[in-house]
């Protein structure tokens, strides 16, 4: 967001200065200078972002910082920070103590007439409920009015990838504001920085709402997910191959988005935000409902790898994973994208590792899986020194890979669509086992 906010230009000269601003942290301040050096601070797939970071360098209007006190100097202050939640008994619990604190640091130092926007993905009336009393009382000891700083709630619709960049600036967007001149302030910045002539914004009637529409719209996409694992199993009982059924059913337009069987679910909005509601449900707005279906779709997709667990055991010769040598080809939770957390290639490994087994990892965009503490490899092993060969995510590089590679793997168990039919087909007439999720 902060270089899609640096891009905007008004004629030849950019329309904003932008600082991003990080926590005084060892990974805070490497981010920090890498993005004042013009260089991206992760590994992308897209050529546009690192482009438009190194042309931002360029042009001065992109720094970053792990001082506060540049919050007075801002017209717009735009919040994207990590927002998680926990369980207690199976039942979700917020802890929005970060976004407070991040809060009061910003009301510390903002002027009147400035727009804070959050960006970050709260639970439904966090603005209304959560973060404008915390801003309304340090704005008060400053004897600032606390309806001359403009409170608003946008949210991004990302495609994490070589497209990222672009589906900031290019998509759709829902926003509110606390109140009427906060979402008109919000909509007049919106309009300099995203392309809203092809793409018009949505203005919803309260912060809660457009907090809601944020939430629903994940909640959907992982029930949809989840509902494709009966049918994953199903396909494989039977010995049909579901990819071929669902796209001769994409066919209709009301049918479009039926999703794919897979590994299973990662990442950090489709893993935690279908229990962001429940939760404010009950701690936010002292409601007492029930979400049945959220709760199954998050619980079904959380134990969805553990299928592929029991597939590899089964086509083992042992029928089970102690001793065995199993390479995990991604590690991310998704295609393209170096971002690691709540990856099904985590919950997948730890269940390989608790059941005996040894396991190796490779994947184009991590060096180092921090959440397993494991080193990654760089250089493509032979395939023939392991007992099992799992295809965990589909990066463009492995469904690049020359088919003679693949050859080499004794059992090859392809979780995630990485390799087509017509590959799998060349793999079964000239290597050993191969099996893939989703396919009898």
């Amino acid at each position: 967001m902060a270089v899609a906010v640096a891009m905007a230009r008004d004629g030849n000269k950019p329309k904003f200065n932008v600082t991003g601003v990080e926590l005084p942290t060892i990974n805070g301040k490497a981010r920090m200078d890498s993005i004042n050096k013009g260089i991206f601070p992760f590994k992308t797939s897209d050529k546009n972002l690192e482009i438009s970071m190194e042309r931002a360098k360029q042009q001065g209007n992109l720094k970053a910082t792990t001082d506060p006190s540049v919050y007075s100097e801002a017209r717009v202050i735009i919040v994207d920070i990590h927002l998680d939640i926990s369980f207690h008994d199976d039942e979700p619990r917020l802890d929005l103590n970060p976004l407070k604190f991040a809060i009061r640091e910003i009301a510390r130092f903002i002027n009147p007439e400035t727009l804070i926007l959050i960006e970050t993905t709260v639970p439904p009336g966090t603005c209304e409920k959560i973060i404008a009393p915390c801003l309304h009382k340090e704005l008060k000891e400053r004897a600032i009015k606390q309806d001359s700083v403009y409170l608003a709630h946008s949210y991004e619709r990302v495609m994490p990838g070589k497209d990222y960049l672009n589906s900031i600036i290019n998509y759709p967007r829902v926003f509110s504001g606390i109140n009427k001149k906060s979402a008109d302030v919000c909509q007049d910045f919106l309009k300099e920085v995203l392309n809203t002539k092809r793409y018009p914004l949505t203005r919803l009637s309260s912060t809660t709402a457009s907090e809601t529409a944020k939430v629903l719209e994940n909640t959907y996409r992982a029930t949809n997910i989840a509902f494709i694992d009966e049918w994953t199993k199903y396909a494989e009982a039977v010995g049909i191959d579901l990819f071929e059924i669902i796209n001769a059913i994409r066919v209709r337009d009301t049918h479009s988005n039926i999703m794919m069987p897979g590994l299973g679910v990662g990442g950090y909005c489709l893993t935690k935000d279908p229990t962001f509601t429940p939760a404010a449900a009950r701690e936010i707005f002292g409601l007492n409902l029930e979400f049945p279906f959220s709760k199954l779709a998050v619980k079904t997709n959380n134990l969805m790898p553990l299928h592929t667990l029991n597939r590899l055991k089964k086509n083992l010769k042992s029928q089970n994973l102690k001793g065995k040598k199993i390479i995990i080809f991604g590690v991310t939770y998704r295609q393209d994208v170096k971002d690691s957390r709540y990856s099904a290639s985590e919950i997948l490994a730890n269940h390989i590792i608790k059941e005996g087994g040894e396991i190796l990892c490779h994947d184009p965009y991590i060096n180092y899986w921090d959440e397993m503490d494991l080193e990654v490899l760089e250089d493509y092993p032979d395939l023939s020194d392991f007992d099992a060969v799992v295809l965990a995510v589909g990066h463009t590089e492995y469904k690049k890979k020359e088919i003679n590679y693949w050859h080499k793997a004794d059992l090859l168990l392809d979780a995630n669509m990485v390799l087509s039919p017509e590959q799998i087909n060349k793999l079964k007439r000239h290597s050993g086992k191969i099996i893939s999720i989703g396919r009898g």
